[in-house]
């Protein structure tokens, strides 16, 4: 049980580290890009990478943190705008090609020796060098704290069966928030549809937010390197998120995101735009990839190859499993994408001889486990847990 609960505990602090919520906003910017414009973009991690060297590089130089920021975002559009302009008529592999060439390019100029009093090279930039404007803000203090400090040792002495009916009752609440999160009732008015709703997803994320501190509770700094303060940044970053995508798919520009993804010839004989409408998204998300690279190197540092293709592809997890065309899809992805490596690697570790699987072969061991889920869910169920068949319809 012991080995469990331990197993549990490292998949919880996967699940709220920073860059499991910078991973998130990435996909994020992604859904915008492909999941409600269609836009096929492998070069995700060339946004991320811009926003993080910005963002570093400014403050490096003495340049003051909000500054900073907008230079992060500022990369990513005139990013944007040179992949855009001359690409954004090409349809389907076509613009995959060229956008992880673009991306592959950044990363490669990145960690050019040419450029190594900028990007540090091929040896990046450390966090230290751009970390404590962004800690110096914190309010939390010093010291840790463990949330939540009422836990399951507090019950009956932590009995198994307290742990199991938690686990039960959390099991419970996670499905019945799906259920919810993928009933829709289009141009319902009832009382009960406009304010029962949202009361009811209040209720259940309030309760899956604090069963896992419950069941494994973790202690963090409270301003660190890995903190309370960085995490918590990350995911009200990650809720602002939301609620920006929400409102932009609602609005008008929205519909017309969905009408380009469907049937951009339709859009077209309706004189819309639909190039400006492609770039104005692919801006958008390159911004939310920007931000999620910034939060991705705060608690570690900034390495190009870190930052590859591979960091798109676990965006696309994320987002594949989540559902493409879902406001909560792409975070839900991400969590469960995280925690999933961090179960396996753990059973793995914990129950499989070395002589058969050494702990470096358990790390590549989760990655083909995670592709084979990958797989079947897009075999099986393509649209993803929240998603919806009818959001698959692409126009490339």
């Amino acid at each position: 049980m012991d080995l469990i609960q331990s197993i549990l505990n490292s998949m919880l602090r996967e699940a709220i580290s920073p860059q499991t919520a910078a991973v998130a906003i990435a996909a994020i910017g992604l859904n915008v890009h492909f999941g409600f414009t269609g836009l096929l973009n492998i070069g995700q991690s060339g946004f991320m990478l811009l926003g993080a060297y910005g963002f570093a590089i400014s403050i490096g130089y003495g340049i003051p943190l909000p500054i900073a920021i907008l230079i992060g975002f500022g990369a990513s559009l005139v990013f944007a705008l040179v992949l855009g302009a001359p690409t954004l008529k090409l349809r389907g592999d076509y613009l995959a090609i060229v956008t992880i060439s673009a991306a592959e390019i950044i990363r490669y100029v990145g960690r050019s020796a040419l450029l190594t009093d900028f990007t540090g090279a091929a040896q990046g930039l450390q966090g230290k060098s751009y970390r404590d404007p962004f800690t110096n803000l914190s309010f939390f203090g010093d010291g840790s704290t463990m949330l939540s400090a009422f836990n399951y040792k507090d019950v009956a002495d932590g009995s198994t069966l307290v742990r199991g009916l938690a686990w039960l009752l959390l099991a419970l609440a996670i499905v019945a928030l799906v259920l919810v999160l993928r009933h829709k009732r289009p141009g319902s008015t009832s009382p009960m549809h406009r304010f029962g709703r949202p009361v009811v997803l209040t209720l259940l994320i309030a309760l899956i937010a604090f069963l896992p501190f419950f069941l494994m509770p973790v202690t963090y700094q409270n301003t660190g390197v890995n903190g309370w303060w960085v995490r918590t940044i990350a995911w009200l970053l990650v809720a602002a998120s939301l609620l920006v995508v929400w409102l932009l798919v609602r609005s008008p520009w929205g519909r017309l995101l969905r009408g380009i993804r469907e049937d951009e010839d339709a859009i077209r004989s309706l004189g819309k735009n639909v190039f400006a409408i492609k770039m104005q998204a692919l801006v958008i998300g390159g911004a939310f990839g920007a931000l999620g690279g910034m939060l991705y190197v705060l608690p570690s540092s900034v390495q190009p190859d870190s930052m590859g293709r591979s960091l798109t592809f676990f965006c696309y997890t994320a987002l594949l499993i989540g559902g493409a065309a879902t406001i909560f899809g792409p975070v839900l992805g991400a969590i469960i994408f995280y925690s999933a490596r961090i179960m396996i690697k753990g059973i793995a570790n914990g129950y499989v001889p070395d002589n058969i699987m050494s702990g470096q072969q358990t790390e590549q061991f989760s990655f083909i486990v995670v592709g084979v889920a990958l797989m079947l869910i897009v075999i099986f169920r393509p649209q993803g847990i929240l998603g919806d068949k009818r959001e698959l319809r692409f126009n490339v």
